[in-house]
This record gives C-alpha cells, structure tokens and sequence, in this order.
C-alpha cells in the first residue's frame, strides 16, 4: 500500500479545529504538567488503556495525589496499587505500572526517560505509551497511533469504514503525514486521536461536524460499508474477566485483604468457572493464595 499522502489544507484545518475543540482534560494542563511531570504523563496513558477518558479521571487524580512520583510508588506493595487501582478494568496494568516505577528510580534515577527506546524497556509499555510520553510531555516529533489515529487514517486517507488490526505498519502510515516541524506535529497527532475520539467515531460519525470532511475518501464514496475485520471482544456479563474482578473486589473490601478462599466461592455459582478464574489471577501476580486464604499480593 502507498504512503499515505493528505492535502495541507488538512493540518491546517484540523490545527484550527483543535484548539476550538479540544477536550478540557486534565493531563492537557500546564499545571498538571509542572505538578507530575513524565511521571503524570505516563499514569494517564496506562489508565486510558482500554478505558474511557470519563473512568479515567477521578481515579488519576486519586492515584497522583497518593503516588506523585515513581519514588513514591516504588515504595508501594502489590496490595496498594492494585486496591488503589480499583475499578479501572484489566488490573495487570496497575502490577506493570507498579514495575515501571521501580524501574525508573533503579535505571533513570527517578525520571521517566525521554528516549522512546528506554520507555519501551520499561514494563507494560508498548508503542503507543512510549511514544505518547515522549510527544505529549517532552515534546518530541514521532508519530503516535491509538485506534482513533486509525480509524482517522483508514476512513480519510484509504476510504473504508473500519481500520484491520492495528500492525507495524500503522507508525510508518503516521508518520508519513506528520508534519516537518515538531511543535506541529505534536498537534497533530492528539488532533487526529481527538478526531477519532469525538467525531470520526467508530459506530456514529459525526461527518457534518468533521474540520476535514471536504478532503475525507470515505465520505466522498458515499461512506460505504466495508467490513470490520477486528477481532470482537466478548460480552462482560458472565465473562471470566466480570469473575475476576468479583474476586478481586471482595479482596480489596476485606481486612487486610485477604478472605477465605471457601467464602469467595460463595460469590460465583459455576464453580469451574471460578476457579479458573481464581487460577489466572493467581497467575497473573494479582492475588495469592496460601493455606486456604486468596489475598492481595504483599
């Protein structure tokens, strides 16, 4: 497939747009910045993976205001990052966030590095974060890419509905439209993520309000439907993962974090179920269990 190539009217657009439009979040502040530095940055973009900005906030703030550097975290137990993480979804993240800092205060001696090579060595963080740290707080020129980048990219650039699976090749599509200078392109990347976000949605785009429309392909094709061939995630609802976070919920309310394990069986009524459930959190580092007890990681 070519590089993708967008008139420059589109940067210009969708520059302007952007600083009409843009959501007041709190990672986008100048004070938030000054207060948490890369530490802040890199906090935000664990918790926004695979979980809405509107979940993200209060749990963010609550977390910063308890752990305000990677110093601070690294001292932290298991059992205090993932209760603090609470409800924010996929708890791994709060264990791989928890190693991150202690990686950082071992090996930067306590400052998120700048280098993208060196935020991907860091645990739990892939493409997207390291390079959203680098751009979104130092400042630098890479290209970022989430699903809204690629479903912008998909839509404008290649004129179908849905993007494939993300792949190797999305950073180098990105990057070909990112502009030369390197406060722009900054703009433009958290522009496109921002246009993905609220108006080149996924089920419901908004293409009367779109700042590009007149250069968009898909739109100019008649908005054509031509597949999803992303994978579906399964249904929550009497899923392994709502077992999981039943058990890890109940662990986070009781004393000291740690319940019978014959009294959290109560909680499920298919006991396979639970107990394989129970086996990958185990697994997981998330909880453990000893002598007929589950708790929290110590």
């Amino acid at each position: 497939m070519p590089a993708p190539t967008i008139p420059l009217a589109w940067r210009f657009d969708l520059r302007e747009w952007y600083a009409r439009s843009a959501r007041d979040l709190p990672w986008r502040r100048a004070e938030f910045a000054d207060r948490y530095g890369a530490w802040g940055t890199l906090v935000s973009e664990f918790m926004l993976q695979q979980t809405p900005v509107a979940r993200v906030i209060p749990h963010l703030e609550a977390w910063l205001t308890r752990w305000p550097s990677p110093a601070e975290m690294a001292k932290a137990t298991p059992a205090e990052v993932v209760h603090q993480w609470a409800n924010l979804g996929y708890p791994r993240r709060a264990l791989w966030l928890h190693r991150a800092a202690a990686q950082v205060v071992e090996q930067h001696g306590g400052v998120v590095p700048r280098d993208v090579t060196a935020l991907l060595a860091l645990s739990g963080i892939g493409d997207y974060t390291a390079r959203a740290v680098a751009v979104f707080h130092y400042g630098d020129r890479h290209p970022v890419v989430d699903t809204n980048t690629r479903r912008v990219i998909t839509r404008a650039v290649d004129a179908r509905s849905q993007p494939d699976p993300p792949s190797a090749r999305d950073l180098e599509r990105m990057s070909n439209l990112l502009p030369d200078d390197v406060e722009e392109s900054a703009v433009f990347n958290a522009a496109m993520m921002e246009l993905g976000a609220v108006v080149c949605t996924a089920r419901a785009p908004k293409c009367e309000a779109c700042p590009i429309a007149a250069s968009c392909a898909w739109l100019t094709a008649g908005r054509p439907d031509t597949g999803d061939r992303r994978r579906r995630q399964a249904r929550y609802e009497g899923s392994d993962r709502q077992v999981r976070g039943t058990v890890l919920r109940m662990l986070r309310g009781a004393p000291g974090h740690r319940m019978a394990a014959e009294e959290i069986a109560t909680a499920w009524a298919d006991a396979v179920q639970r107990d394989r459930a129970i086996d990958s959190l185990i697994a997981d580092g998330l909880i453990e269990a000893s002598e007929g007890m589950l708790a929290l990681p110590r």
